[in-house]
């Protein structure tokens, strides 16, 4: 599975590699988690994102993290490290090869005890979740940002921050309907409807980051947020 989010950032190729190869690496086990999923095209976070998160979880201090999409495993180790010896990260995925590589991934960091999985559809599970989550890492199917959302807003406490991953398509996001294959004219019409959303609604504070391919970071400014459909 080639990890198509390290080929479609969004800023210049010669600001990317500097933010990949000259900010902090990773140090133990867990730079060479990333140093393998790298080489073998294992669909994981980008560095630059990598250093971000570091930075951003340090001054939120979350005790309860939630993710939408485990992959590898790795994303969930690192936000792990954050969230202190009463904390816990709670992960979902659906797909059988990837839940074992992440199994792998916390026992080869001893965290079998600090990261549930969840196996099963984030659609079937959300909604069984009581929360609440100071933190929510959403990085699943693009097309269902739109649709996982107010569950994600019902989970996250007020204050509490929803990370969302590639959200510019590789920039195509901004292109006319016209101009996207058929194919993906679905994922396209969602993504906007989702980025329409989360930069509009009343409730949310949102920033746009072009970290990969594109990072939003929305605060929960209600108890409750209605999305309208």
């Amino acid at each position: 599975m080639r990890n198509e989010m390290m080929h479609r950032p969004v800023v210049k190729p010669e600001l990317v590699d500097f933010l990949r190869t000259e900010q902090k690496q990773l140090t133990g086990e867990l730079a060479q988690i990333e140093k393998e999923a790298n080489e073998n095209e294992v669909p994981i976070i980008p560095h630059e994102t990598v250093v971000f998160l570091q930075f951003l979880l340090g001054q939120i201090k979350p005790k309860q993290i939630l993710e939408i999409g485990t992959a590898l495993g790795f994303s969930s180790s690192l936000m792990a490290q954050y969230v202190g010896e009463d904390g816990h990260v709670t992960t979902i995925d659906r797909f059988d090869v990837m839940i074992r590589k992440a199994k792998a991934t916390y026992e080869r960091l001893g965290l079998a005890d600090k990261v549930t999985l969840l196996e099963g559809q984030a659609a079937d599970i959300l909604p069984e979740l009581t929360g609440p989550y100071d933190f929510i890492f959403m990085d699943s199917a693009k097309s269902k940002y739109i649709e996982f959302l107010p569950e994600c807003l019902r989970l996250l406490r007020k204050g509490g921050v929803l990370m969302v991953d590639d959200v510019f398509q590789g920039g195509t996001v901004l292109d006319p309907i016209e101009d996207v294959p058929r194919n993906r004219r679905t994922i396209h019409r969602k993504l906007k409807r989702f980025l329409d959303v989360i930069n509009t609604h009343p409730d949310l504070t949102t920033s746009l980051v072009p970290l990969g391919d594109g990072v939003a970071l929305i605060t929960k400014e209600a108890e409750e947020i209605v999305i309208e459909d």
